[in-house]
């Protein structure tokens, strides 16, 4: 089995797309260990460095040098569009304020499929509407702090 033990560097993502894809939902690309299947149905393990959350496009090397990329897999989610920009952010602020993960693109906010959410947003005059897709959420605003503590970030954080 091969062991996928780092994160190629962001420079590393040009060239030709490499054979062996993983595909994995949000949850599973911020565990560092776990058992994996590749999309050719081979077993492999990741074995990251604490703290790593991989996203979309991100290659992973093992020790003997075979490269994998990561691929967002499509997951239930819930989604909502309003051209309101003032609603749109009151949106964010109440999931935000109840720690939702969010994915931001103009003029709509996609979420984990949430019920309870759901009808919060519904209370708030939003139509939340079920979708499928990959999720890719905001990383937070000191993502850049932690990263650049771990050696992840060319440039520190500013204020």
């Amino acid at each position: 089995m091969v062991t996928y033990v780092r994160v190629l560097p962001a420079g590393a993502k040009k060239g030709r797309r490499p054979a062996t894809v993983i595909r994995l939902d949000h949850e599973g690309r911020r565990k560092t260990r776990q058992r994996v299947t590749t999309e050719a149905g081979v077993e492999a393990a990741l074995w990251l460095p604490r703290g790593t959350v991989l996203i979309d496009g991100d290659r992973v090397a093992a020790e003997n040098g075979r490269v994998a990329v990561i691929a967002a897999a499509d997951e239930a989610l819930s989604e909502v569009r309003c051209d309101d920009p003032v609603q749109l952010a009151r949106a964010a602020f109440h999931l935000g304020n109840r720690h939702a993960a969010i994915m931001l693109s103009p003029g709509r906010i996609r979420y984990p499929a949430d019920r309870v959410l759901d009808d919060m947003l519904r209370g708030l005059g939003l139509a939340p509407m079920a979708v499928v897709g990959p999720f890719e959420p905001e990383g937070g605003a000191y993502v850049a702090v932690f990263d650049a503590a771990i050696g992840g970030v060319g440039a520190p954080w500013m204020p």
